[in-house]
């Protein structure tokens, strides 16, 4: 929901940045194996109820989400650069809440939850990219991306902004599990609802080529036999 509003505010520092490290010979792919390695430490890091660190980790992964995306712009996007780094970032995210669920045991029904919950925005997410590549279209809003990235309630900024306040107030895991839950339903909702209307219609194509077919059939001609029985 916020992504576009940020993505004006981010993006030009970022492309800076993205530029620099795009002359010295620096990948996107590589920046994003380097910000899957700090996701995986700040999952280490809140199993072992570090949260500050944890959290510091966390926030040079998302600053590497941002960098990666910042070289492909000026290297070039690439269908696996997308590919990677939108795996990258599901397996980081359910890693989070996993970690807090198994940092405390009261959180583990709650991280079960939330981590259910997720399912619906990543499977309505991936699934309109697919429809949106079939029929060629296109949006700009959240920067140039390798392929379609519907918006919806729960989006990168909204996720990083419940895990920061999940690692400065762990006491309240529970009560963010159980909002950004149900915020992650609303999403899912709201983004089938776009798929029905942008493609609930039936392909005219389809149509037409059932239409063609059953007037091009030609009429069967009766038996000699049966002509005469009428």
């Amino acid at each position: 929901m916020l992504d576009p509003y940020i993505r004006p505010l981010i993006d030009p520092p970022l492309n800076a940045v993205g530029e620099r490290l795009a002359k010295a010979g620096i990948t996107s792919n590589a920046m994003t194996i380097l910000g899957f390695a700090f996701g995986l430490a700040a999952i280490t890091l809140i199993v072992y109820q570090d949260y500050m660190f944890g959290l510091s980790c966390l926030i040079a992964n998302r600053l590497c989400d941002g960098l990666d995306g910042a070289i492909a712009r000026h290297k070039g996007l690439s269908d696996f650069g997308g590919f990677l780094d939108i795996v990258c970032d599901f397996i980081i995210y359910a890693g989070v809440v996993f970690a807090f669920g198994i940092a405390e045991s009261k959180h583990l029904m709650y991280a079960t939850f939330l981590i259910f919950s997720f399912i619906g925005p990543i499977t309505s997410f991936l699934a309109y990219a697919i429809l949106a590549a079939k029929n060629q279209k296109h949006t700009s809003k959240r920067g140039k991306k390798s392929f379609y990235y519907l918006g919806g309630i729960c989006e990168g900024t909204e996720t990083t902004t419940a895990f920061i306040h999940a690692c400065v107030f762990p006491n309240m895991f529970k009560e963010i599990c159980l909002i950004y839950g149900f915020l992650c339903w609303v999403t899912t909702f709201g983004r089938v609802y776009a798929a029905w209307c942008d493609f609930g219609t039936p392909e005219p194509t389809l149509r037409a080529s059932s239409e063609s077919t059953y007037t091009k059939q030609a009429p069967k001609t009766k038996h000699p036999v049966q002509r005469m029985l009428l």
